[in-house]
């Protein structure tokens, strides 16, 4: 069975409006019929860097746990490639059968400047 797992320091930092907002999804995305790892869509910002933040839920549906070690993904809206960037995230291991939400951060230059950043999508490629 799936359970929702949150990486320590979002779960001291994490506002509780969000953590309820992080388990309806979880709640509404938990079931799934493949072992895959599957990317629900939070919420995407910019920083005061520029840099796109974009928040996922990471669905580890596999028997397996996940790292993020030169692991490349890939950021679209609408089938539009808006961003691909490789990750090495030492703090973010997720167990098998594990949801976690996890914020991937592409640098200001890194990705395509678009007027509306909403609905886009992460997979692994």
């Amino acid at each position: 069975m799936q359970q929702l797992q949150f990486e320590a320091s979002w779960d001291k930092a994490l506002a509780a409006e969000d953590r309820l907002e992080i388990k309806r999804i979880f709640d509404e995305t938990k079931r799934h019929d493949q072992s895959d790892i599957v990317f629900t869509p939070i919420r995407e910002a910019n920083n005061h860097e520029e840099a796109l933040l974009v928040t996922v839920l990471v669905h580890n549906f596999t028997n397996e746990s996940l790292s993020f070690q030169n692991t490349r993904l890939l950021y679209s809206i609408q089938g539009e490639v808006i961003a691909e960037e490789t990750f090495t995230l030492p703090a973010l291991s997720i167990p098998h059968k594990t949801s976690m939400p996890w914020t991937f951060i592409f640098p200001k230059g890194s990705y395509q400047q678009q007027s509306d950043i909403v609905n886009g999508h992460i997979r692994l490629i």
